[in-house]
């Protein structure tokens, strides 16, 4: 593996980690794909740093645990503000 993927790879982890960031937020901070992102934590990372990987893996566990939550709330969102305009 190149070099520049694993110093990606835990760039990615720690700020997953610190800033308790999902797939999406941290893929627009580095400027990657989701997909990008997904692979980085749960295959590469765990042959560099799997105590890292861990970490991060509960981080996005959590956050895909609570994600139709959020869109709920995002929808209703949506309409209040919505309905606040007309």
């Amino acid at each position: 593996m190149k070099g520049y993927i694993e110093e990606r790879a835990v760039s990615i982890a720690n700020y997953i980690i610190e800033e308790n960031a999902t797939v999406r937020q941290t893929a627009k901070k580095f400027g990657i794909s989701k997909s990008t992102v997904h692979k980085d934590v749960t295959e590469r990372l765990m042959q560099i740093n799997p105590a890292l990987a861990g970490r991060a893996r509960k981080v996005l566990d959590v956050n895909k645990s609570e994600r139709h939550i959020r869109g709920g709330m995002a929808t209703k969102e949506k309409y209040l503000h919505q309905r606040g305009v007309q």
